[in-house]
């Protein structure tokens, strides 16, 4: 006894060919779904490159992971290149990973309504951490003054 499957695409029996029935509308986003995809290997690249050269640069070089502590953070962001480094390292993976969650809202979420107050906490979070892991990269104060007193780490020279 043999069974006739029925295609998915055409609905006939057998058929290979795409039902005609579907006609692709015009596209009203313009290219920023192109530009998104693209975005998304380009940064992925980049950030496999950052993120290998910061965890080799932390857990092989010196002393190695028991060699991270206040001081160590104190000394690379004295450094312009590590503070860029790192600044380029936060807005790739945030932008990346706020692109691909944008993506995942767009695919599964069903109203308009919740898509888009989805996308707007999303946006808002992004922006927050963007801007708070900014602030701290470039205002970080490895010798911090309490009330006219160094507040004790023993990193900073005394006065």
């Amino acid at each position: 006894m043999t069974t006739d499957i029925q295609s998915p695409r055409s609905g006939k029996v057998g058929s290979g060919k795409i039902a005609p029935k579907y006609r692709r509308g015009a596209g009203s986003k313009g290219n920023f779904e192109m530009f998104a995809w693209l975005f998304m290997r380009l940064s992925g690249v980049v950030l496999v490159v950052l993120i290998f050269g910061h965890l080799f640069v932390n857990l092989m070089v010196g002393e190695g992971i028991h060699g991270i502590d206040f001081g160590f953070v104190a000394g690379k962001w004295a450094d312009p290149f590590w503070q860029f480094w790192d600044l380029a390292m936060l807005w790739l993976a945030m932008l990346h990973g706020t692109n691909g969650v944008r993506t995942i809202i767009n695919d599964y979420a069903e109203k308009d309504a919740t898509r888009f107050w989805l996308k707007v906490v999303l946006y808002a979070a992004t922006v927050v951490i963007v801007i708070l892991g900014t602030l701290v990269i470039f205002t970080f104060n490895p010798c911090p003054v309490a009330n006219g007193v160094q507040l004790p780490g023993g990193f900073c020279p005394a006065p």
